[in-house]
């Protein structure tokens, strides 16, 4: 079976760095072409099973017997395998895979690929139920990883109320990973994003072997230090204009960088010049090159407007922002929010992930085309919206700006209530079904303006009237 291939961006922010003190693990998923229409759903240890079925390698792995309800972001259509992305447990773990990386020839050929093993369908599914700490999450799949191996590349990340984990896979078997500080976030594209590395730090997890493997096989290339992106990564022409401009944009507004976009050594870790939000988060995941010659909808030449691979794009397939909050009871930290689309045209929703089933709309969405659900509707909408950008910008902006609004005082008011029951399972289920309709309201409501604005500017027209 063809395994697709996914080109994602993820966007970590600790939780110094966040305006509420909350960790924020976000992640575009996005497809490699076409439509891979997704869900959202919660798994109850019930449903969990005691083994998993990897579909694409016709790998079989054995599940611990207990495991913890969380929620999911599945593929509607389950015949290549689960994909459940991004989820949060009822410990208040979150976790995002996969980001694909990239690789080189020369791990490779010290720890090859291992054709039934492990990836991206299967991480969530195996590894987010049975976890209680972000660190956790890093140690079972870094396990998982050298008992089964893996097929391919990929980035991952772990969050809880303290502290944000990102793991990146070394060839079959291999892997790293990096405790983010809590005052800095990390933009992450498709390759392979950890620079500098200390095995001797507290901040630091790898496999077991990976220093002695770089000495012994003289993986090095610097004079001094050692720097995974160079050891194990790649710097080609493809990173400069598939992968180093989506870093490039974000850090230039969160940090005020002056880097150039083709700029190979841009950093992993770095520093906001302010403290970032939701919006800030989901804005950066929608963005396209705003203000520079290499906006796919702004005023720069063909050439440039096609130069570089923006963020927001036609293959998103869904963005999610796990959020887990300090301010409030545990009960109610953790937030799942989810839109699904092309993130030009779509707004976010705080779902709340303490909960047991999830709402109309989201959960029941159909593999063929099927407006009435949310991710067809944003798929709608951003089809349209791409046809003329200028006149439908204002529209979707405002309409996301409303939305978001209307939701917070939903979660704000839910919140309120929430903290002082002791159950409130069925309190925050009703606040997200609330949300989910009114998003849906608000998101027909807008299909309904961009279809009246463009059909003004028909080309099939005439001036005069019976």
């Amino acid at each position: 079976m063809d395994r697709k291939k996914a080109s994602c961006t993820t966007l970590l922010v600790g939780k110094k760095a966040s305006i509420d003190g909350s960790t924020m693990i976000a992640r575009n998923e996005d497809s490699g072409s076409g439509s891979e229409p997704q869900k959202f759903v919660v798994i109850t240890p019930e449903r969990q099973g005691n083994e998993f079925y990897a579909v694409l390698s016709d790998c079989r792995i054995s599940l611990p017997a207990k495991s913890l309800r969380y929620t999911s972001t599945p593929e509607a259509d389950e015949s290549q395998g689960v994909w459940a992305a991004s989820g949060i447990n009822e410990e208040n773990i979150a976790m995002t895979a996969t980001e694909t990386i990239t690789t080189n020839s020369r791990v490779l050929a010290i720890d090859p690929y291992v054709e039934d093993g492990i990836g991206e369908a299967d991480f969530v599914s195996i590894v987010l139920p049975y976890i209680y700490s972000a660190k956790e999450g890093v140690l079972r799949l870094g396990e998982l990883l050298e008992t089964y191996g893996t097929y391919e590349a990929n980035g991952i990340a772990f969050s809880d109320a303290e502290e944000i984990w990102y793991m990146e896979t070394i060839g079959g078997h291999h892997w790293a990973a990096v405790r983010i500080p809590d005052n800095a976030y990390v933009v992450a594209p498709n390759r392979l994003n950890i620079d500098h590395f200390d095995f001797a730090s507290e901040m630091t997890l790898c496999s077991q072997d990976l220093e002695q493997l770089i000495e012994d096989y003289q993986l090095n290339p610097d004079f001094e230090g050692i720097n995974l992106r160079h050891i194990f990564g790649s710097s080609s022409e493809k990173d400069t204009r598939y992968n180093n401009p989506r870093a490039w944009y974000i850090q230039k507004h969160f940090s005020g960088t002056a880097a150039e976009p083709i700029d190979q050594e841009l950093p992993f870790v770095c520093y906001p010049k302010q403290k970032l939000s939701v919006e800030d988060v989901k804005w950066a995941l929608s963005s396209h090159f705003q203000n520079t010659p290499f906006d796919p909808y702004g005023t720069g030449s063909e050439t440039q407007k096609t130069q570089f691979r923006s963020i927001a794009l036609n293959r998103n397939q869904q963005v999610h922002i796990l959020q887990i909050r300090n301010h409030v009871p545990a009960a109610i930290a953790g937030i799942h929010w989810l839109a699904f689309g092309p993130n030009t045209f779509n707004g976010v929703v705080p779902f709340y992930a303490a909960i047991t089933k999830t709402p109309l709309g989201y959960c029941d969405t159909t593999k063929t085309y099927d407006p009435s659900n949310s991710y067809w509707l944003g798929r709608t909408l951003a089809l349209i919206g791409d046809s003329d950008y200028d006149r439908y910008s204002d529209l979707a902006n405002r309409f996301e700006m409303e939305t978001m609004a209307a939701c917070r005082r939903i979660q704000q008011e839910t919140d309120r209530k929430a903290s002082a029951d002791k159950q409130p399972t069925r309190l925050l289920e009703e606040a997200n079904a609330e949300m989910a309709e009114l998003y849906l309201k608000n998101a027909t409501t807008l299909l309904g303006k961009m279809v009246e604005s463009g059909s003004n500017k028909m080309a099939l027209r005439f001036s005069l009237t019976d």
